[in-house]
């Protein structure tokens, strides 16, 4: 009997990387609105930030992030579709917005973002060598054996990573453990993180 030789990706874990619409005029607007942001409240908070500045949630209702949500909403929706996730029982909320500014050598400690079922990051300013983001495997080291590979590749890499550049949108599963590298230019690395629920219509009567 000739058996055909396929791969097949079972439980693949998906990454989108895009560009939005009109970045320029809308990177305008929230640095901004950011840096307005920074100025009522200079200290910031304390996450997985090291050195840098972390704001608080945005209201979200805020005129000034208008413009970006819609156009985020665009990509947030493609993902969706992708991923089959019904529509008809569910809505899609963005559930809390902040953003980060990186100055030289600041860095993002490995965190993850739980209770949710999209996270991303879209950069309104990063130079080259800001910092890449960096995606660890999710599957549980304790039951994975890594053999030793001749060049990494989108199968057998334990790690991958994105470098920023403005007007990009990293759209991924918020279980996905991620950190951020060392800010090595000599410019602010601004960038906006969000994260995406689906709420069931039955429960929000």
């Amino acid at each position: 009997m000739l058996y055909l030789r396929f791969m097949h990706l079972f439980f693949s874990t998906p990454v989108w990387i895009s560009e939005i619409d009109n970045f320029e005029s809308i990177n305008s607007e929230l640095k901004n609105y950011i840096h307005k942001e920074k100025e009522k409240n200079p200290e910031g908070m304390k996450k997985s930030n090291v050195n840098g500045w972390h704001s608080e949630e945005f209201d979200l209702k805020n005129e000034k992030l208008k413009n970006f949500i819609a156009e985020i909403s665009k990509n947030i929706g493609s993902a969706i579709k992708d991923m089959g996730w019904d529509l008809e029982t569910q809505i899609v909320k963005i559930t809390s917005m902040w953003s980060i500014i990186n100055n030289k050598d600041a860095f993002n400690e490995k965190h993850h973002h739980g209770n949710s079922a999209l996270s991303a990051a879209y950069y309104v300013k990063a130079e080259e060598n800001a910092g890449d983001i960096v995606f660890f495997d999710p599957r549980q080291a304790n039951v994975f054996h890594h053999p030793v590979s001749k060049k990494p590749n989108n199968i057998n890499a334990q790690v991958q990573s994105v470098s920023p550049k403005p007007g990009t949108l990293v759209l991924f599963p918020s279980y996905l453990e991620h950190k951020v590298n060392a800010n090595l230019s000599n410019e602010d690395r601004i960038v906006i993180s969000f994260n995406v629920s689906l709420m069931r219509k039955k429960d929000l009567l």
